[in-house]
């Protein structure tokens, strides 16, 4: 089984990560304050990087790895933990 991304979809509350394998999982934006507050036209710009194993939306300085995302782990920034 492959847990390498290959592509992502964003709705209202959800980011969906679409895999390799046939696999699609969502992840709720409050877990990734930077989508969740981001403008619609800017979540739809994203980068898949290493190969499918790391997500990047450069206009508003997101990286999630996939790793993390499949192990249930949210945003670890800083900033997050501090508005918690």
């Amino acid at each position: 089984m492959s847990s390498l991304a290959e592509a992502v979809s964003i709705d209202t509350n959800t980011m969906w990560a679409d895999f390799v394998d046939g696999r699609k999982l969502g992840a709720p934006l409050a877990y990734f304050s930077r989508l969740l507050n981001a403008m619609p036209t800017q979540s739809e710009h994203y980068e898949i990087s290493g190969g499918g194993s790391g997500l990047h939306w450069d206009e508003i300085d997101e990286d999630i790895s996939v790793e993390n995302l499949l192990l249930g782990i949210g945003d670890r920034t800083r900033s997050h933990l501090m508005a918690a």
